[in-house]
């Protein structure tokens, strides 16, 4: 079989991660949470947001980026 210009897609396998944060991060969560609502007339829970929001924060560290290898986070 011919190589296809598509590669093979890598693994999108969730992994759960459980956190405890301190009640001021969880009041700047939910106030985030209320924000994003605001702005796009749609509530999403907290935990619906938090991978999104780390996706962009590494995506814009560009000290993390100089060092990063492999595959970025697609989220």
């Amino acid at each position: 079989m011919a190589a296809l210009k598509l590669a093979r897609l890598p693994d999108r396998t969730p992994v759960k991660i459980g956190i405890v944060v301190l009640p001021e991060l969880n009041d700047r969560l939910s106030a985030y949470a209320a924000a994003y609502a605001a702005a796009y007339g749609l509530e999403e829970p907290v935990a619906a947001l938090i991978p999104a929001m780390l996706g962009a924060f590494l995506d814009s560290d560009r000290e993390f980026a100089k060092t990063e290898k492999g595959p970025r986070y697609g989220g």
